[in-house]
C-alpha cells in the first residue's frame, strides 16, 4: 500500500505554455504506521527525508527557475523538508501549501524566528531582540514570544522555529550572537530558555535549543570561519550547558548543533557539528536529550569549506544529527548518505533510527491528517493587535538606562525643545529613528532628523553638523547588531568622534537599538539608554521614554564594564 503511495505523483502538464499543478499524491493513510512508512522507503528515500534545503518565502510564479528548483526537490529528490526565508503570509502559505501537495510524504517546515514571526514573516509581529526579555528578567516575557511566533508561524505553515538562541553571550566582542540572546548570567538565561520553549511548544510549534554546546564566548563568526573555545569541560559544564540543561528539562523537542571547535573536550580541532564526542556522547549520553538532532545551516564557511557538501552531510550524521540543514548542495547531501550506507561507514540502523524520528515528529505535528493551512484565516492570526500590544509592553518595560550623568534625558524629558535626531544603522534599515522622530513629534517636539549610513563620508557628517547645530539638544540613534557573515559589531570611528564632541559641547542622549557595547567606543558618553532592537516597538517605546510618558525599569542581563549584572537606573514617567 506504501509503495502505491511513494509512486502514484504526477508531473505538471502544459495547457497552452501555463504550468499546471498536479493533483497532490495520494495522502499517507493516518492509519499507516511510522514502521510501515520507514519499511517502505529505499535508502535514497531515508537519505533523503535527512535533507532541509532552504527556499525563499517571497512570492514566485509556478514557472519561476527557484520555485522550479524547489518543486525538483521535493518531487525528485523527495526530501524531508524546507527552511523557509522571508516573505509575506500569503506568499509563504500559498508557496508551502504548493510544495506540500506535491510531496509524497509530508513536508516539515522550519525557520528561524528568534523574536517573532515578523522576522521572517512580512507583517507579523516583530518583538525586540530576545535581550529585552533578559532586560525585564520576566519568564513570561520569553514565554509570550515563544507562543506568539507560534501563534503566526504555524498559521502560515512552519513548524519548527530554530530558537531560542540557548547560547550565553559572555565575550563582548562575539559578532554575531550580542542581543540574540538572553543574557550571559546562566540560570537567569535557563529560567528565560524553560519559558520561551513552553511558549512554543504549548501553542503547537516545535522549538530547537542552539547552538549546541554554546556559541556565546566567541570572536568569530562561524558564517565565516571556524569559532574556537579553549575552555574545558568543567567550564563547559557549569556555565554554557545550563541554559540547555533548562530546555531539555522543558521537553525541547529539537537542539541544533554549533560549528564551533572545543580541543579541550574532543581532542581535536574538528566542529562540534561533526563530532561524536559532542553531539552523540554529551547531548544524547550525558544531557539525555532523546529529540531531534539538527545541524546548524551546512552551507556555512566553518564547515563547507572545510569538508564539501557531501562530506559535511556524512560526517554530521555519523556524530548524531538526525536533520541536514540548508546543504550547499541537497542532491550531493543526499548522494553522499546513501553512498555511506552501502559502504558501511553509516550502519542501516542507524540511519531507520533517525528517519524514524522525523517521521514520529510529522506525525506529532499532524501532518499526516493535515499538511496545508487555510489562506482565508491569516488576516485574523497574523499581525494582530493583540501581538503587537505585548510586544508594545515588552519594549517599554525592557528600556534600560545605564548612564545619565548630569541628567540629559531627565532634561530632555523636562521640555519640549526641538532636537537633532542622528540615526545610523547598516543599509538594510532605511528607516531608522524614523519612528522615534514620528513618536517626538506627535508628543510635541520637535525633530531634525538626518540619518548617517556606513559608506558615510566626510560631507555626510558635516552636514549632521550643521543640523546638530541648529538645536539645543541632541539625540543620537546607532543600530548595530549581529548581521550574518559581516564579522564584527561596531560603529565607525567618525561616528564615535562626532558623538563625543558632540555630547563634550550640548545635552547628548545617545540610544542603542542593538549591541549593548556601544560604550567600548564612546567611554565618557553622559546618558546611555539601551531598547535592544530596531523594531517598530522598540522605537515607539524610546521616543515615549523620551517624553517621559513611559518609566524606565529595565537592568543589565550583560556585564557592561563599569556597571555589574543587574545595573539599571530607575525612572518613573514624567508626564502621562
Amino acid at each position: 500500500m506504501l509503495a502505491a503511495v511513494l509512486d502514484c505523483g504526477g508531473q505538471a502538464v502544459r495547457r497552452s505554455g501555463v504550468p499546471v499543478v498536479p493533483p497532490p499524491p495520494s495522502p499517507v493513510p493516518a492509519s499507516i504506521s511510522v514502521d510501515s512508512i520507514l519499511t517502505g522507503l529505499s535508502v535514497r528515500q531515508k537519505a533523503a527525508q535527512l535533507v532541509i534545503p532552504w527556499i525563499s518565502g517571497a512570492y514566485t510564479a509556478l514557472d519561476d527557475s527557484d520555485f522550479q528548483a524547489a518543486t525538483r526537490w521535493v518531487d525528485s529528490l523527495q526530501v524531508g523538508g524546507l527552511l523557509v526565508s522571508v516573505g509575506s503570509p500569503f506568499d509563504i502559505a500559498a508557496k508551502l501549501n504548493s510544495l506540500q501537495q506535491r510531496s509524497q510524504l509530508p513536508l516539515l517546515i522550519s525557520a528561524d524566528l528568534e523574536w517573532g514571526a515578523g522576522m521572517r514573516v512580512t507583517g507579523g509581529v516583530s518583538f525586540p531582540m530576545i535581550m529585552a526579555a533578559g532586560a525585564t528578567d520576566e519568564p513570561r516575557d520569553a514565554y509570550a514570544i515563544g507562543a506568539a511566533s507560534a501563534i503566526e508561524g504555524r498559521a502560515v505553515g512552519i513548524h519548527v522555529n530554530f530558537a531560542p538562541d540557548a547560547d550565553l553571550n559572555n565575550n563582548p566582542l562575539n559578532p554575531i550572537i550580542n542581543v540574540r540572546s538572553f543574557g550571559e548570567n546562566p540560570a537567569a538565561v535557563g529560567r528565560l530558555v524553560d519559558a520561551y520553549v513552553r511558549g512554543l511548544q504549548e501553542h503547537g510549534m516545535l522549538a530547537t535549543l542552539k547552538h549546541f554546546p554554546g556559541h556565546g564566548d566567541t570572536k568569530v563568526d562561524s558564517h565565516l570561519s571556524m569559532p574556537v573555545i579553549t575552555a574545558d569541560y568543567a567550564r563547559l559544564d557549569s556555565t554554557e550547558l545550563v541554559p540547555f540543561r533548562a530546555g531539555i528539562a522543558a521537553g525541547v523537542a529539537v537542539v541544533m548543533s554549533g560549528h564551533i571547535a572545543f580541543p579541550a573536550f574532543t581532542g581535536s580541532d574538528e566542529p562540534a557539528t561533526v563530532s561524536a564526542a559532542v553531539m552523540t556522547g554529551l547531548l544524547r549520553d550525558s544531557l539525555g536529550f532523546k529529540g531531534l538532532v539538527v545541524t546548524d545551516a551546512l552551507s556555512m564557511g566553518a564547515i563547507a569549506g572545510r569538508y564539501g557538501s557531501g562530506e559535511a552531510a556524512v560526517r554530521a550524521f555519523i556524530a548524531g544529527s538526525d536533520l541536514l540543514v540548508m546543504p550547499s548542495d541537497p542532491d550531493a547531501a543526499v548522494n553522499a548518505v546513501a553512498a555511506a550506507v552501502a559502504a558501511g561507514r553509516i550502519p542501516s540502523s542507524r540511519l531507520d533510527a533517525s528517519v524514524r524520528r522525523v517521521l514520529e515528529i510529522k506525525s506529532r505535528l499532524g501532518l499526516f491528517t493535515t499538511r496545508t493551512v487555510p489562506l482565508d484565516s491569516l488576516m485574523t492570526t497574523v499581525g494582530t493587535k493583540r501581538l503587537q500590544d505585548q510586544a508594545n509592553d515588552l519594549a517599554v518595560r525592557a528600556l534600560t538606562l545605564v548612564r545619565d550623568v548630569g541628567g540629559p534625558l531627565h532634561a530632555l524629558q523636562a521640555r519640549r525643545t526641538r532636537v537633532a535626531l542622528i540615526a545610523y544603522a547598516d543599509e538594510r534599515n532605511g528607516s531608522v529613528g524614523q519612528r522615534i522622530a514620528e513618536t517626538l513629534r506627535t508628543g510635541g517636539t520637535g525633530v531634525d532628523y538626518f540619518r548617517l549610513w556606513p559608506m558615510s563620508g566626510a560631507p555626510s557628517y558635516d552636514s549632521a553638523r550643521a543640523t546638530i547645530a541648529r538645536d539645543e539638544r541632541v539625540v543620537f540613534v546607532a543600530q548595530l547588531r549581529p548581521i550574518t557573515a559581516h564579522g564584527s559589531i561596531a560603529m565607525p570611528d567618525s561616528l564615535a568622534r562626532l558623538i563625543m564632541a558632540t555630547d563634550s559641547a550640548q545635552p547628548t542622549v545617545l540610544v542603542s537599538l542593538g549591541s549593548p557595547y556601544l560604550l567600548d567606543q564612546v567611554p565618557t558618553v553622559k546618558s546611555y539608554l539601551l531598547a535592544w532592537s530596531a523594531v517598530r516597538a522598540a522605537e515607539r517605546a524610546v521616543g515615549m521614554a523620551l517624553l517621559g510618558q513611559v518609566p524606565i525599569a529595565g537592568h543589565l542581563p550583560i556585564r557592561l564594564p563599569p556597571y555589574p549584572l543587574g545595573h539599571g537606573i530607575v525612572v518613573p514617567a514624567a508626564r502621562p
